[in-house]
């Protein structure tokens, strides 16, 4: 293995002429024994044992070459404070232990033996340890060879070294010195040059020194007494994000810098970047990752401790989510790794995608300028991951408030110009009807019953599909599946893009169709996994309004596993940081007897997080639907019918501002023949409908009728099947709540109100704890002081039953109440 050019000699010509004289030479019965022309060529008389004693020292130095470039990182001079090394145990590793007696005299090669190992020593053992070894891949393990290995390599020029002096951190430590800021001090050479996710640690000083942010505006969050005129909750100023484009000094070029805003979960963010720079390069049509990339800053414990990294890595390489190269900067504040992780690096995880991990001393600014150097271009050179490990230390303990010896106003507003004026209100508070020309519900149904190739020969049970497909189209209805298929086709041709991915979704084959209706439209992508997936579309849904992007769970409670970005991204995230996102979730949601862990998409959970007021009815100028829209954190629907499916994706799309999108969706409706909608539903002038009233006798003698039955999702049509079966259409109305929230106080209210002498019940088939009751019910106090009475399941810790006997008998059990009109005589609540 070449060492380097200064020394090749030593490693391949000896070796070619070695060899090709062996081979020359006489076989061994001859008693014959020739020198190598190692020995030869320089002159010298040597016995047949000092040859073999020359090839020793050979393979002697090549695997003393080789300790150093597995094994160097081990003892380089990485802890600023000289404290702890790198390694588990205390002692030198036995290989890079060296004698005269181990090598022999070897004052006849290229190189003497020292200036190997001094070589050896600067390029693998000072500030900066490489780890690059494991990578199957000789050119680029040479290419790193050659970046570290070469003589004065690593060379500035005084312009070059300016660039690294930073005094914003000493004027806040001045300035504010008892407040929180999660300062770099121990770290100051992080600031890098690009866009980046980062945790809270350094973000001041990157906001100012990188993105450029405006110091007053970084300053008024010290100082109680300057106010920032900022909308929303707001955050804590290192956990803000800032959009700023500038000039790169190093190019005279404009450079469109965006930091993300971050919780406090530290590697949350990391998805939700690689999403929104996949968005970027999608729409620039940036194939190859030259015009737009990602930094990923980490904490080294959180690096080695968080799924969500693992995760993150993995998606690297997949076709619809890769990035092409991420560069990730590991903050390590020299944990003591036996008290924080069972391997002596928290990097190790990079290793699954064969990335080169610098360790560098952040106490050397120029091996770290150095190391980026060298990062940038490998990124450029091989289009792969690379990290960079800083090994640092916290001069002032976790935050300022902290004993060292114990232990922003403007948010992030990136908002969609199109869509708002300067205020930063919406252009218009309405949105247009969302149904379609019959021609193209028409067109997009025969696609979806298509064949997309002549002579193609397809599966039996897709072939029963696709002949169902024609006869509904045929007989103008729609199932589940193609009013899904027609909302996604129908905002392909209106040139927004589509993606859908998830838990568990459809294999591309069923898109093949999808992405050929329109000439020139986008198409759609598909994956499987959860947190980490979640985190990457709510990413994506942030670059542009212009796309529909669709989150699905394999089953609704499956989504607790990404639990973290619901909470602090999609709930709350206008809030703190003014960002406006229109992601959807579809969450499979039903009680069917398939157990507690395949039937509750935890309605209630999401629900309990609404901001609006149980306690007071809304007062709206205007469009009341499109207002209440525009005012709430997100959406929760849970729709019945097929129509109702197809126009919340659209309006999703049509409104002017973009809300997080809930939807319970159905699981035994997707084949039950009663849940079909015509196309009639669907037309021009239609729209989705926040309630859905009842058609039955009893909506034409109001009057008469006893009880009103409320509900929401599947559990209508087995009410329905039971208020048929016993011949009540005419004594029970039921009203299926389509959106659950927005509450629609005018429509219930109406309700209430036409029904005037029947009794109120919300039937439900969730358990009472959980579902809608108690978020429903005191908003319908608001509407009219009548209590709504409580049908469904009692109370339970499981959210359902995994015994289908017992699942069918609760059923029937609550069913019975509902139709029961003597079962609440006497009782209120």
């Amino acid at each position: 293995i070449p060492f380097h050019k200064h020394h090749s000699t030593l490693s391949t010509g000896s070796w070619d002429a070695y060899f090709g004289n062996a081979q020359a030479s006489s076989s061994e019965e001859t008693g014959e024994k020739h020198l190598s022309a190692l020995v030869q060529g320089r002159g010298m008389s040597q016995t047949p044992a000092m040859s073999e004693k020359v090839v020793e020292d050979h393979l002697a130095v090549h695997t003393l070459i080789r300790a150093y470039q597995v094994r160097g990182h081990h003892v380089a001079r990485l802890d600023p404070l000289g404290i702890l090394t790198a390694d588990l145990d205390s002692f030198v590793p036995s290989d890079l232990i060296t004698s005269i007696d181990k090598l022999g005299e070897i004052s006849i090669y290229t190189l003497p033996l020292r200036e190997i190992i001094h070589r050896l020593e600067t390029s693998y053992c000072g500030h900066t340890g490489v780890e690059f070894m494991f990578i199957n891949n000789m050119e680029q393990c040479q290419w790193i060879r050659q970046k570290f290995e070469t003589p004065g390599i690593i060379t500035f020029s005084d312009r070059e070294k300016r660039t690294l002096l930073s005094r914003f951190e000493d004027f806040l430590a001045r300035k504010w010195s008892s407040e929180k800021r999660f300062g770099l001090e121990g770290c100051e050479v992080l600031i890098p040059s690009v866009i980046m996710g980062m945790p809270h640690r350094g973000r001041l000083n990157v906001l100012a020194n990188v993105v450029r942010k405006d110091l007053d505006q970084i300053f008024c969050q010290f100082d109680p007494k300057l106010e920032a005129a900022d909308e929303g909750s707001g955050d804590v100023k290192y956990h803000l994000g800032m959009y700023h484009e500038r000039i790169n000094r190093e190019t005279d070029k404009n450079i469109e810098l965006s930091l993300m805003a971050n919780p406090s979960h530290l590697e949350a963010v990391d998805p939700v970047v690689q999403g929104k720079t996949k968005a970027e390069q999608f729409y620039r049509g940036d194939t190859e990752g030259r015009r737009v990339m990602s930094i990923l800053m980490h904490g080294d414990a959180a690096f080695a401790g968080q799924g969500v990294v693992y995760e993150t890595f993995h998606l690297s390489e997949l076709p619809s989510y890769t990035t092409h190269v991420t560069i990730h900067v590991v903050i390590g504040f020299t944990t003591d790794p036996r008290m924080a992780r069972s391997s002596p690096y928290s990097t190790d995880v990079a290793r699954v995608v064969n990335a080169p991990i610098f360790h560098v001393n952040a106490d050397d600014p120029e091996a770290v300028m150095y190391v980026c150097k060298v990062a940038a271009e490998w990124r450029n050179t091989f289009n792969k991951d690379v990290v960079i490990d800083l090994v640092c230390y916290r001069r002032f303990g976790h935050n300022e408030m902290d004993e060292p010896m114990f232990t922003q106003p403007l948010m992030y507003n990136c908002c969609f110009p199109d869509f708002f004026k300067p205020d930063g209100e919406p252009k218009s508070i309405s949105c247009p009807p969302t149904g379609l020309n019959e021609e193209v519900l028409r067109h997009i149904g025969e696609v979806a019953s298509s064949i997309p190739l002549k002579d193609f020969t397809i599966h039996s049970g897709l072939s029963r599909i696709l002949r169902g497909r024609v006869d509904m189209v045929a007989k103008h209805t729609v199932d589940w599946a193609l009013a899904e298929y027609m909302a996604f086709g129908s905002l392909l041709k209106d040139s927004i893009h589509v993606r859908l991915s998830g838990q568990d979704e459809v294999d591309k084959r069923f898109c093949v169709p999808m992405n050929h209706l329109w000439p020139n439209q986008y198409s759609t992508f598909y994956v499987l996994t959860c947190l980490c997936c979640l985190g990457f579309e709510l990413g994506f849904a942030m670059a542009s309004p212009n796309a529909l992007v669709c989150w699905e769970a394999q089953f609704g409670n499956f989504h607790n596993t990404a639990q973290c970005i619901i909470d602090q991204f999609i709930s709350a995230g206008q809030a703190k940081w003014v960002r406006h996102n229109g992601i959807v979730l579809l969450l499979p949601h039903g009680m069917e007897g398939m157990g507690p862990e395949r039937s509750s998409a935890r309605p209630e959970r999401f629900l309990q997080m609404i901001k609006d007021d149980p306690d007071r009815y809304p007062e709206f100028t205007g469009d009341c639907e499109v207002q209440q829209l525009y005012e709430c954190n997100w959406i929760v629907v849970n729709c019945s019918t097929p129509a109702n499916y197809f126009h919340v994706h659209r309006r999703q799309i049509l409104l002017p501002f973009r809300k997080p999108l809930i939807i319970f969706t159905p699981k035994s409706l997707l084949r039950l023949p009663e849940a079909r909608s015509s196309f009639d539903e669907m037309i021009t002038g239609t729209k989705f409908l926040r309630i859905i009233p009842d058609d039955c006798p009893a909506s034409k003698n109001p009057e008469k009728v006893k009880r009103v039955i409320f509900c929401t999702g599947k559990v209508y049509y087995e009410l329905a099947k039971e208020r048929k079966q016993l011949k009540l259409e005419e004594d029970v109305a039921i009203v299926r709540l389509e959106q659950i929230s927005p509450f629609p106080f005018d429509l219930i209210k109406a309700k209430v109100e036409k029904y005037s002498n029947a009794e109120l019940i919300w039937c439900q088939e969730e358990h009472k704890n959980m579902g809608y009751y108690d978020y429903v019910r005191p908003r319908f106090l608001i509407v009219h002081p009548k209590d709504p009475m409580y049908v469904g399941r009692d109370p339970a810790a499981a959210p359902a039953t995994g015994n289908k006997f017992t699942h069918l008998a609760e059923l029937k059990r609550f069913l019975d109440t509902a139709f029961n009109l003597e079962a609440f005589k006497g009782r209120s609540f």
